[in-house]
Protein backbone atom coordinates (compact mmCIF):
# COMPACT_ATOMS: atom_id res chain seq x y z
CA UNK A 1 0.00 0.00 0.00
CA UNK A 2 1.27 2.98 -1.07
CA UNK A 3 1.81 6.43 1.23
CA UNK A 4 -0.90 9.60 0.54
CA UNK A 5 1.99 12.22 -1.56
CA UNK A 6 1.79 14.87 1.66
CA UNK A 7 5.04 16.34 2.49
CA UNK A 8 4.51 16.36 6.57
CA UNK A 9 4.69 19.12 8.96
CA UNK A 10 7.92 17.70 10.22
CA UNK A 11 9.08 18.46 7.34
CA UNK A 12 7.90 21.78 6.83
CA UNK A 13 8.70 22.65 10.36
CA UNK A 14 12.60 21.64 9.93
CA UNK A 15 12.87 23.22 6.57
CA UNK A 16 13.10 19.90 4.43
CA UNK A 17 9.90 21.32 2.71
CA UNK A 18 12.34 24.14 0.06
CA UNK A 19 13.64 24.51 -3.12
CA UNK A 20 16.84 22.78 -3.32
CA UNK A 21 18.46 26.11 -3.81
CA UNK A 22 18.68 26.86 -0.89
CA UNK A 23 20.25 24.05 0.24
CA UNK A 24 23.00 24.95 -1.75
CA UNK A 25 22.95 28.72 -0.28
CA UNK A 26 23.04 27.05 2.57
CA UNK A 27 25.99 24.94 1.87
CA UNK A 28 27.73 27.71 0.28
CA UNK A 29 27.33 30.35 3.28
CA UNK A 30 27.90 27.91 5.69
CA UNK A 31 31.32 26.87 4.29
CA UNK A 32 32.34 30.76 3.65
CA UNK A 33 31.81 31.00 7.64
CA UNK A 34 29.02 33.80 6.16
CA UNK A 35 25.53 34.65 7.72
CA UNK A 36 24.79 38.43 7.48
CA UNK A 37 22.71 40.03 9.79
CA UNK A 38 19.35 40.83 7.14
CA UNK A 39 16.43 42.83 7.03
CA UNK A 40 13.63 40.53 4.57
CA UNK A 41 10.44 41.82 3.07
CA UNK A 42 7.26 39.38 2.05
CA UNK A 43 5.89 41.81 -0.81
CA UNK A 44 3.39 41.14 -3.60
CA UNK A 45 3.64 44.64 -5.25
CA UNK A 46 6.22 47.65 -4.31
CA UNK A 47 3.78 50.62 -4.74
CA UNK A 48 0.06 50.47 -4.67
CA UNK A 49 -1.94 50.05 -7.81
CA UNK A 50 -5.37 50.01 -5.93
CA UNK A 51 -6.15 46.77 -6.60
CA UNK A 52 -6.68 45.67 -3.04
CA UNK A 53 -6.12 42.30 -1.61
CA UNK A 54 -6.87 40.05 1.42
CA UNK A 55 -3.76 39.00 4.08
CA UNK A 56 -4.16 35.54 5.31
CA UNK A 57 -2.65 32.41 6.04
CA UNK A 58 -0.43 34.33 9.14
CA UNK A 59 -1.37 31.76 12.05
CA UNK A 60 1.19 29.24 9.86
CA UNK A 61 3.52 31.59 9.11
CA UNK A 62 3.82 32.56 12.29
CA UNK A 63 4.26 28.61 13.20
CA UNK A 64 7.04 27.91 11.10
CA UNK A 65 9.14 31.00 12.33
CA UNK A 66 8.70 30.79 16.27
CA UNK A 67 11.56 30.05 18.35
CA UNK A 68 14.22 30.59 15.69
CA UNK A 69 16.33 33.48 16.37
CA UNK A 70 14.17 36.50 14.26
CA UNK A 71 12.05 39.77 15.03
CA UNK A 72 9.15 39.26 12.89
CA UNK A 73 6.09 41.85 11.89
CA UNK A 74 3.39 41.66 9.71
CA UNK A 75 -0.11 43.26 8.93
CA UNK A 76 -2.41 41.60 10.48
CA UNK A 77 -4.63 38.21 9.52
CA UNK A 78 -7.74 39.99 7.83
CA UNK A 79 -6.05 43.27 6.67
CA UNK A 80 -6.64 44.65 3.11
CA UNK A 81 -2.95 45.20 1.37
CA UNK A 82 -2.15 47.19 -2.04
CA UNK A 83 1.80 47.53 -2.26
CA UNK A 84 4.66 46.95 0.11
CA UNK A 85 5.66 44.46 2.57
CA UNK A 86 3.13 42.36 4.52
CA UNK A 87 5.63 40.88 6.59
CA UNK A 88 9.15 41.56 7.87
CA UNK A 89 11.80 39.24 9.08
CA UNK A 90 15.21 40.26 11.00
CA UNK A 91 17.78 38.40 11.78
CA UNK A 92 20.46 36.07 10.74
CA UNK A 93 19.95 35.34 7.40
CA UNK A 94 20.51 30.99 7.94
CA UNK A 95 17.57 31.06 10.58
CA UNK A 96 15.06 31.04 8.07
CA UNK A 97 16.56 30.85 4.71
CA UNK A 98 15.40 27.59 3.90
CA UNK A 99 11.99 28.20 5.45
CA UNK A 100 11.32 30.59 2.52
CA UNK A 101 9.96 28.26 -0.15
CA UNK A 102 7.01 26.70 3.04
CA UNK A 103 6.70 30.41 4.26
CA UNK A 104 5.21 32.20 0.78
CA UNK A 105 3.50 28.93 0.53
CA UNK A 106 1.77 29.39 3.28
CA UNK A 107 0.62 33.26 2.82
CA UNK A 108 0.15 33.24 -1.24
CA UNK A 109 -2.51 30.12 -0.87
CA UNK A 110 -4.22 31.56 1.54
CA UNK A 111 -4.40 35.14 0.69
CA UNK A 112 -5.51 34.47 -2.92
CA UNK A 113 -8.19 31.95 -1.34
CA UNK A 114 -9.19 34.49 1.30
CA UNK A 115 -9.24 37.58 -1.29
CA UNK A 116 -11.75 35.13 -3.47
CA UNK A 117 -13.95 34.83 -0.88
CA UNK A 118 -14.17 38.49 0.29
CA UNK A 119 -15.40 39.04 -3.54
CA UNK A 120 -18.31 36.88 -2.45
CA UNK A 121 -18.78 38.42 0.55
CA UNK A 122 -19.38 41.73 -0.59
CA UNK A 123 -21.22 40.91 -3.45
CA UNK A 124 -23.46 39.31 -1.39
CA UNK A 125 -23.77 40.65 1.93
CA UNK A 126 -26.57 40.00 3.35
CA UNK A 127 -27.09 36.22 2.49
CA UNK A 128 -25.93 33.33 3.97
CA UNK A 129 -22.34 31.98 2.30
CA UNK A 130 -21.11 28.88 2.88
CA UNK A 131 -17.19 27.03 1.55
CA UNK A 132 -17.82 24.55 -0.74
CA UNK A 133 -15.13 24.16 -2.54
CA UNK A 134 -12.99 21.12 -0.76
CA UNK A 135 -13.26 19.13 -3.15
CA UNK A 136 -11.46 20.85 -5.75
CA UNK A 137 -8.51 20.63 -3.84
CA UNK A 138 -5.62 18.47 -2.27
CA UNK A 139 -6.62 16.96 0.97
CA UNK A 140 -3.93 18.20 2.30
CA UNK A 141 -4.91 21.83 1.56
CA UNK A 142 -8.70 21.96 2.34
CA UNK A 143 -7.96 23.17 6.11
CA UNK A 144 -6.69 26.40 4.23
CA UNK A 145 -9.24 26.47 1.87
CA UNK A 146 -12.04 26.55 4.26
CA UNK A 147 -10.11 29.04 7.65
CA UNK A 148 -9.39 31.41 4.38
CA UNK A 149 -12.73 30.96 3.13
CA UNK A 150 -14.21 31.95 7.00
CA UNK A 151 -11.59 34.82 6.99
CA UNK A 152 -12.91 36.12 3.89
CA UNK A 153 -16.02 36.40 5.68
CA UNK A 154 -17.67 33.13 4.75
CA UNK A 155 -20.52 31.88 7.35
CA UNK A 156 -19.68 28.46 7.56
CA UNK A 157 -17.87 25.36 5.63
CA UNK A 158 -18.73 21.64 4.30
CA UNK A 159 -15.44 19.59 5.06
CA UNK A 160 -15.58 17.73 8.35
CA UNK A 161 -12.16 16.99 9.15
CA UNK A 162 -10.97 20.65 8.20
CA UNK A 163 -13.18 21.62 10.88
CA UNK A 164 -12.56 19.53 13.19
CA UNK A 165 -8.85 21.43 13.08
CA UNK A 166 -9.92 25.13 12.88
CA UNK A 167 -12.65 24.12 15.18
CA UNK A 168 -15.58 24.96 13.42
CA UNK A 169 -18.44 22.52 12.23
CA UNK A 170 -19.26 21.54 8.99
CA UNK A 171 -22.37 22.33 7.64
CA UNK A 172 -24.21 20.52 4.85
CA UNK A 173 -26.95 18.36 4.06
CA UNK A 174 -27.47 15.28 1.43
CA UNK A 175 -25.90 15.42 -2.34
CA UNK A 176 -27.62 14.37 -5.59
CA UNK A 177 -25.64 10.66 -4.45
CA UNK A 178 -28.51 10.26 -2.10
CA UNK A 179 -31.23 11.18 -3.81
CA UNK A 180 -30.29 8.69 -6.27
CA UNK A 181 -29.40 5.63 -4.48
CA UNK A 182 -33.31 5.40 -3.92
CA UNK A 183 -34.03 5.28 -7.85
CA UNK A 184 -35.70 7.70 -10.27
CA UNK A 185 -39.20 9.14 -9.13
CA UNK A 186 -38.53 7.81 -5.42
CA UNK A 187 -37.46 11.51 -4.30
CA UNK A 188 -39.65 11.94 -1.76
CA UNK A 189 -38.76 8.59 0.42
CA UNK A 190 -34.88 10.29 -0.17
CA UNK A 191 -36.07 13.17 1.79
CA UNK A 192 -37.97 11.38 4.35
CA UNK A 193 -35.37 9.03 4.84
CA UNK A 194 -33.03 11.79 5.52
CA UNK A 195 -35.54 13.13 7.99
CA UNK A 196 -35.66 10.27 9.73
CA UNK A 197 -32.20 9.82 10.32
CA UNK A 198 -30.73 12.60 10.48
CA UNK A 199 -29.61 14.44 13.39
CA UNK A 200 -32.28 16.94 14.43
CA UNK A 201 -29.50 19.91 14.67
CA UNK A 202 -29.29 19.87 11.37
CA UNK A 203 -31.66 22.09 8.99
CA UNK A 204 -34.08 19.84 6.31
CA UNK A 205 -32.70 21.48 3.95
CA UNK A 206 -33.80 18.85 0.59
CA UNK A 207 -32.25 19.29 -2.59
CA UNK A 208 -34.64 19.91 -5.78
CA UNK A 209 -33.12 19.45 -9.21
CA UNK A 210 -32.09 15.52 -9.14
CA UNK A 211 -34.31 14.34 -11.50
CA UNK A 212 -37.43 16.64 -12.56
CA UNK A 213 -37.32 20.80 -12.91
CA UNK A 214 -36.75 22.79 -9.82
CA UNK A 215 -40.39 23.82 -9.45
CA UNK A 216 -41.94 20.78 -9.49
CA UNK A 217 -39.43 19.04 -7.16
CA UNK A 218 -39.83 21.43 -4.44
CA UNK A 219 -43.12 21.24 -4.71
CA UNK A 220 -42.85 17.69 -3.66
CA UNK A 221 -40.45 18.31 -1.02
CA UNK A 222 -42.89 20.81 0.66
CA UNK A 223 -45.43 18.29 0.54
CA UNK A 224 -43.41 15.41 1.92
CA UNK A 225 -41.93 17.13 4.54
CA UNK A 226 -44.77 19.94 5.28
CA UNK A 227 -43.37 21.98 8.56
CA UNK A 228 -40.62 20.19 8.79
CA UNK A 229 -38.91 21.46 5.59
CA UNK A 230 -36.27 24.33 6.43
CA UNK A 231 -35.25 25.17 3.10
CA UNK A 232 -34.39 24.17 -0.22
CA UNK A 233 -31.18 24.08 -2.09
CA UNK A 234 -30.75 24.14 -6.36
CA UNK A 235 -27.63 22.85 -7.26
CA UNK A 236 -28.78 22.78 -11.29
CA UNK A 237 -25.68 21.78 -13.61
CA UNK A 238 -24.92 24.67 -15.86
CA UNK A 239 -26.03 22.83 -18.89
CA UNK A 240 -29.45 22.79 -17.94
CA UNK A 241 -29.93 25.77 -15.98
CA UNK A 242 -31.15 28.08 -18.46
CA UNK A 243 -32.43 31.62 -17.00
CA UNK A 244 -31.22 30.41 -13.41
CA UNK A 245 -32.57 33.84 -12.07
CA UNK A 246 -36.59 33.67 -13.13
CA UNK A 247 -36.31 29.90 -12.40
CA UNK A 248 -35.59 30.43 -8.47
CA UNK A 249 -38.19 33.41 -9.21
CA UNK A 250 -40.62 31.00 -10.36
CA UNK A 251 -39.92 28.67 -7.08
CA UNK A 252 -40.56 31.39 -4.90
CA UNK A 253 -43.65 32.56 -6.20
CA UNK A 254 -45.13 28.94 -5.94
CA UNK A 255 -43.66 28.87 -2.28
CA UNK A 256 -45.38 32.06 -1.83
CA UNK A 257 -48.90 31.00 -3.08
CA UNK A 258 -48.90 28.22 -1.47
CA UNK A 259 -47.73 29.94 2.12
CA UNK A 260 -44.69 28.42 2.43
CA UNK A 261 -42.89 31.54 2.04
CA UNK A 262 -40.90 30.81 5.28
CA UNK A 263 -38.89 27.70 3.31
CA UNK A 264 -35.58 29.36 2.83
CA UNK A 265 -33.88 28.74 -0.79
CA UNK A 266 -30.48 27.98 -1.43
CA UNK A 267 -28.10 27.96 -4.66
CA UNK A 268 -25.25 26.02 -5.63
CA UNK A 269 -22.88 24.64 -8.12
CA UNK A 270 -20.68 26.97 -10.46
CA UNK A 271 -21.09 30.43 -8.73
CA UNK A 272 -18.89 33.17 -8.84
CA UNK A 273 -19.45 36.75 -7.58
CA UNK A 274 -21.77 38.05 -10.56
CA UNK A 275 -23.81 35.05 -9.98
CA UNK A 276 -24.18 36.51 -6.03
CA UNK A 277 -24.89 40.19 -6.98
CA UNK A 278 -27.82 38.86 -9.99
CA UNK A 279 -28.75 36.22 -7.62
CA UNK A 280 -28.87 37.94 -3.98
CA UNK A 281 -32.35 39.32 -3.76
CA UNK A 282 -33.97 36.12 -4.89
CA UNK A 283 -31.99 33.52 -2.81
CA UNK A 284 -31.25 33.35 1.16
CA UNK A 285 -27.77 31.88 0.70
CA UNK A 286 -24.91 30.07 -1.55
CA UNK A 287 -23.03 27.64 -1.63
CA UNK A 288 -19.45 28.72 -3.47
CA UNK A 289 -16.95 26.30 -4.35
CA UNK A 290 -14.51 26.74 -7.29
CA UNK A 291 -14.58 30.53 -7.19
CA UNK A 292 -12.76 30.10 -4.13
CA UNK A 293 -10.92 27.30 -3.55
CA UNK A 294 -9.01 27.40 -7.17
CA UNK A 295 -8.55 30.87 -6.44
CA UNK A 296 -4.99 32.25 -7.64
CA UNK A 297 -2.13 32.41 -5.19
CA UNK A 298 -0.88 35.81 -4.45
CA UNK A 299 2.12 35.90 -5.90
CA UNK A 300 4.38 36.93 -3.11
CA UNK A 301 7.98 37.08 -2.91
CA UNK A 302 11.03 37.57 -0.03
CA UNK A 303 13.58 40.01 -0.85
CA UNK A 304 16.42 40.91 1.07
CA UNK A 305 16.25 45.07 1.46
CA UNK A 306 19.21 45.24 4.40
CA UNK A 307 22.36 43.39 4.95
CA UNK A 308 24.42 44.16 7.93
CA UNK A 309 22.28 47.34 8.65
CA UNK A 310 22.99 48.90 5.05
CA UNK A 311 20.71 49.41 2.10
CA UNK A 312 20.42 46.43 -0.52
CA UNK A 313 18.09 45.08 -2.76
CA UNK A 314 17.71 43.41 -6.12
CA UNK A 315 16.70 45.31 -9.59
CA UNK A 316 13.32 45.96 -9.31
CA UNK A 317 12.95 45.81 -5.56
CA UNK A 318 12.87 48.36 -3.27
CA UNK A 319 16.04 48.52 -0.69
CA UNK A 320 15.02 49.74 3.12
CA UNK A 321 13.17 48.49 5.88
CA UNK A 322 9.49 49.58 5.09
CA UNK A 323 5.97 50.23 6.64
CA UNK A 324 2.44 50.69 5.18
CA UNK A 325 -0.43 52.11 6.01
CA UNK A 326 -4.26 52.89 5.99
CA UNK A 327 -4.97 56.74 5.41
CA UNK A 328 -7.78 58.52 6.70
CA UNK A 329 -9.62 58.26 3.48
CA UNK A 330 -9.25 54.25 3.19
CA UNK A 331 -5.82 54.35 0.83
CA UNK A 332 -2.69 52.46 1.20
CA UNK A 333 0.68 53.87 1.47
CA UNK A 334 4.37 52.37 1.46
CA UNK A 335 6.64 54.64 2.97
CA UNK A 336 10.18 54.05 4.89
CA UNK A 337 9.79 52.64 8.30
CA UNK A 338 12.03 55.22 9.60
CA UNK A 339 10.32 58.18 8.07
CA UNK A 340 6.97 59.89 9.40
CA UNK A 341 4.43 58.18 7.48
CA UNK A 342 1.25 60.14 5.83
CA UNK A 343 -0.52 62.19 7.91
CA UNK A 344 -3.62 60.92 9.86
CA UNK A 345 -2.76 57.65 8.43
CA UNK A 346 -3.26 54.00 10.93
CA UNK A 347 0.70 51.85 10.78
CA UNK A 348 -0.92 48.38 9.44
CA UNK A 349 2.75 46.52 10.93
CA UNK A 350 2.47 45.10 14.21
CA UNK A 351 4.81 43.05 16.43
CA UNK A 352 4.57 39.46 16.33
CA UNK A 353 8.17 37.49 17.05
CA UNK A 354 11.16 39.02 19.43
CA UNK A 355 13.90 36.59 18.87
CA UNK A 356 11.68 33.81 18.31
CA UNK A 357 8.96 34.57 21.15
CA UNK A 358 5.19 35.70 20.69
CA UNK A 359 4.83 39.14 21.81
CA UNK A 360 2.08 39.76 24.07
CA UNK A 361 -1.33 39.74 22.47
CA UNK A 362 0.02 38.76 19.35
CA UNK A 363 -1.88 35.72 18.80
CA UNK A 364 -4.75 38.13 18.01
CA UNK A 365 -2.93 39.44 14.76
CA UNK A 366 -3.93 35.61 13.67
CA UNK A 367 -7.28 34.94 15.61
CA UNK A 368 -9.56 33.78 12.86
CA UNK A 369 -12.85 35.34 14.41
CA UNK A 370 -10.45 38.68 14.73
CA UNK A 371 -8.96 38.08 11.53
CA UNK A 372 -12.73 37.79 9.77
CA UNK A 373 -13.97 40.73 11.79
CA UNK A 374 -10.98 43.09 10.70
CA UNK A 375 -11.71 41.86 6.88
CA UNK A 376 -15.32 43.14 7.09
CA UNK A 377 -14.35 46.78 8.27
CA UNK A 378 -11.61 47.01 6.28
CA UNK A 379 -13.24 45.87 3.42
CA UNK A 380 -16.39 48.74 4.28
CA UNK A 381 -13.33 51.18 4.56
CA UNK A 382 -11.87 51.29 1.59
CA UNK A 383 -15.17 50.59 -0.52
CA UNK A 384 -13.67 47.06 -1.43
CA UNK A 385 -16.12 45.54 -4.46
CA UNK A 386 -18.09 48.93 -4.62
CA UNK A 387 -20.08 48.28 -7.62
CA UNK A 388 -18.65 50.88 -10.28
Amino acid sequence: MTEFDIVDADAIREGRATDAYFDRTEATLRATDRNPHVVAEVTADQFPDGEFELFAGLKDAVALLEERNVDVDAIPEGRLFDGGPVMRIEGPYLEFARLETSLLGFLSHASGIATAALDCRVAAPESQVLSFGARHVHPSMTATVERSALVGGFDGLSHVAAGDLIGRKASGTMPHALVICFGEGNQEAAWRAFDEAVDEAVPRIALCDTYTDERDEVLRAVAALGDRLDGVRLDTTGSRRGDFRHIVREVNWELDAREHEDVDVYLSGGLDPDDLRRLRDVADGFGVGGYVSNADPIDFALDIVTIEGELAAKRGKLSGRKDVYRTGEGGHAVALADRDGPADAESLMKPILREGQLVDGAEQLFDLDAATERALADADRVGYGAEK
